[in-house]
């Protein structure tokens, strides 16, 4: 998988921007606040139709783009996969009262669900920590990028779950009102079983085996110090149907591999969905009560797990971003065995947030075919064999300086 080219106009900071990406490692160095993170969030948008970083669209298009009429950002990429070659766009378009985005794969309209696994990527950034630290939103939503650049039915069941959820939650509103009939609910029930079971069996299943890989990651990290476990904290009670483990209340000393049933197998969806039917039979009346969906997997969250503590709460700062890196590094082993691709590592200033040892096992995972970009203020934090397989491009206010010599 790699970036060959990448094309902005009127993204963020740049009002035109041209970057060759034909080598495996490319590094932007720079001040602070020049724009380097910019451009790997435009690689990031590029690969999943979303920012990292912005809370609107509208935040991505150049303040000097309001001339224009209407304002607008564009972003292109040349992606080579296993499979092909192919061109991929978005456009931004600020119309006044709504922006629209339109996305283009080899010159055909395409919806953001066929973009996302065009080209995989994983981002390592410092706001990292707070997928330990922060919401349950924040986590659910990051797993579900990973998964999504992976399976496709995975993005499609998500996409259907959320309208259903919308709808459904509008239905028990009604009803919270008595402006309807609870028989009402059976249509959208059984939407949101179909769809949801599957998304929370496919979630158990890539949290088991990033839990695998986590543990020798993160004891690495750690010279062997800490023994890091991955939780899937589930809304429904899997724990109590068929001697299913207890998914929200796994033993810290539970041995790798162990979130699973005694016969040793993840739940199936047909399975998850069983438990789901009675908990939706069983919170009706609360549900209705309340005005809102209260059980699925928008209600369920990853914990991380150290020595009988739940880092999300009780972690230390340092300790909450290397649990963030062992995961990153446990989403490439899970990419890669899954889809037989080298996702893009994108990585944005990680190497002053670690110590040397940390920065040369991060960069002992970067294979000789694997696509690498970047940013660093300081060019001292890397090996100069690993400089000497880069091109280096000096970013300052919005425009690319040529490589140095």
């Amino acid at each position: 998988m790699q970036l060959f080219h990448l094309s902005l106009t009127n993204f963020r900071n740049y009002v035109r921007c041209e970057l060759d990406l034909s080598r495996p490692i490319t590094v932007l160095h720079g001040a602070n606040a020049q724009g380097k993170t910019n451009l790997l969030e435009a690689v990031y948008l590029l690969a999943t139709a979303q920012s990292p970083r912005a809370r609107s669209d509208r935040e991505l298009i150049n303040w000097l783009a309001s001339e224009d009429h209407p304002p607008f950002a564009r972003l292109d990429g040349r992606v080579e996969g296993s499979d092909a070659l192919r061109d991929v766009s978005i456009v931004l378009l600020n119309t006044g009262d709504r922006l629209q985005k339109e996305i283009r794969i080899n010159g055909v309209k395409r919806r953001a669900l066929d973009l996302v696994g065009q080209m995989k990527t994983v981002f390592f950034m410092p706001e990292d920590i707070d997928l330990i630290a922060g919401s349950p939103d924040a986590r659910r939503r990051h797993l579900d990028t990973a998964i999504s650049q992976m399976d496709r039915a995975y993005a499609r069941a998500l996409r259907e779950y959320s309208r259903v959820l919308t709808q459904r939650n509008s239905l028990l509103r009604r009803l919270r009102e008595h402006l309807g009939d609870p028989g009402q609910l059976e249509f959208w029930d059984e939407r949101l079983l179909a769809q949801g079971s599957q998304l929370i069996a496919t979630r158990l299943d890539t949290v088991a085996q990033l839990n695998e890989s986590v543990q020798e990651i993160h004891s690495h990290l750690t010279g062997g110090a800490e023994r890091l476990h991955l939780l899937y904290s589930c809304s429904l009670p899997l724990e109590g149907t068929g001697g299913l483990v207890a998914y929200r209340q796994l033993s810290v000393d539970a041995a790798p591999g162990q979130m699973t049933d005694p016969a040793g197998e993840i739940p199936t969806s047909s399975t998850v969905e069983a438990v789901f039917r009675q908990q939706l039979a069983e919170q009706q009346h609360k549900e209705i009560e309340r005005g809102m969906t209260l059980i699925g997997p928008h209600r369920d969250d990853i914990r991380f797990l150290e020595g009988g503590v739940d880092m999300c709460t009780y972690g230390s700062r340092g300790q909450q971003r290397t649990i963030a890196i062992s995961l990153k590094l446990a989403e490439i082993e899970l990419i890669r065995s899954q889809t037989s691709e080298e996702p893009i590592l994108l990585l944005d200033d990680v190497m002053s947030e670690l110590d040397e040892e940390r920065r040369r096992y991060l960069m002992d995972t970067v294979h000789g075919d694997q696509q690498v970009i970047v940013t660093t203020t300081d060019l001292e934090f890397f090996d100069p064999s690993f400089l000497e397989r880069a091109v280096v491009r000096q970013i300052h206010e919005g425009r690319i300086v040529e490589p140095r010599p």
